[in-house]
């Protein structure tokens, strides 16, 4: 009996983190609005925006390269991609002091990681390469206000 209730219980942590996964996956990758609403940012249409008037929406950073080749591409992917993890970034801090739940929390420690790993990354590269350099904010709430 005790086993049943462990292995019902590993089984409902995993469903869990599993939803919560999909959750942030969507939400990233649909401009943030529906987990940006949740925890109380409203969209750049909005009075009370996080993002600059400057900011673009995931479709319009797709769009926007889609005519472009080479190193014009090049440049352009960093400096969107930048802009799209900071983003992460931004809404990942909001997760570890605003969250209930420590997978919640967790989770978006791992994204706060991986994702400044990946901006240092693409910094490195716009050096390298010559382009200008993408700053990564340290919070881009306060870069609006």
């Amino acid at each position: 009996m005790k086993r049943e209730s462990a292995l019902y219980g590993i089984i409902g942590l995993l469903a869990g983190a599993i939803i919560a996964w999909a959750i942030a996956a969507v939400s990233v990758n649909n401009n943030y609005t529906g987990m940006m609403n949740m925890i109380g940012i409203h969209s750049k249409n909005d009075n009370h925006t996080m993002m600059d008037d400057n900011s673009m929406s995931m479709d319009e950073m797709a769009n926007s390269l889609k005519s472009k080749t080479g190193d014009e591409f090049d440049k352009a992917f960093l400096a969107t991609m930048i802009e799209h993890h900071q983003g992460a970034i931004d809404m990942a801090k909001l997760a570890q002091t605003n969250a209930k739940h420590q997978e919640i929390k967790d989770m978006a420690d791992g994204i706060i990681s991986a994702q400044s790993k990946e901006i240092d990354q693409m910094q490195s590269w716009q050096t390298e390469w010559g382009y200008k350099t993408t700053p990564q904010s340290h919070d881009m709430m306060t870069m609006s206000h």
